[in-house]
């Protein structure tokens, strides 16, 4: 179980890096639009790094529980709260994910367009 619950942390982690490692490949990353991409892209980087530390704490209070009493299983309601808080944020965390791929393999983002000319020029004012 803990091996299990490492990979899910890590794996997750992997994912907010990865989003990042896509942000810092588009075109208005590059220009210096990094607020345009911060301000469309907020709700996914917040959810995702929530949704992180939702997991990394119950799964280390689970495993704490665990490793005290290992022949019976203990649910207190604390912990119970804790895990309706993590799945309500692991629906929304791979909803905006999805959404977020797919808005990042928008080929505008990757070349210079007239939507971007004009919001550079706008910012640069």
């Amino acid at each position: 179980m803990l091996c299990l619950n490492r990979i899910q942390d890590i794996s997750i982690l992997f994912n907010l890096i990865i989003i990042l490692l896509m942000l810092f490949n588009t075109y208005v990353f590059q220009i210096g639009l990094v607020a345009v991409l911060l301000e469309r892209f907020r709700a996914a980087l917040m959810l995702s790094a929530l949704y992180l530390t939702f997991s990394i704490i119950l799964h280390s209070w689970l495993m704490n529980l665990r490793w005290l009493n290992t022949n019976r299983f203990i649910w207190t309601d604390g912990l119970q709260v804790l895990f309706v808080f993590q799945r309500v944020a692991s629906v929304l965390y791979y909803y905006l994910y999805k959404r977020t791929s797919e808005y990042l393999g928008d080929p505008r983002l990757y070349e210079d367009s007239p939507w971007l000319r004009e919001l550079f020029a706008r910012v640069r004012q």
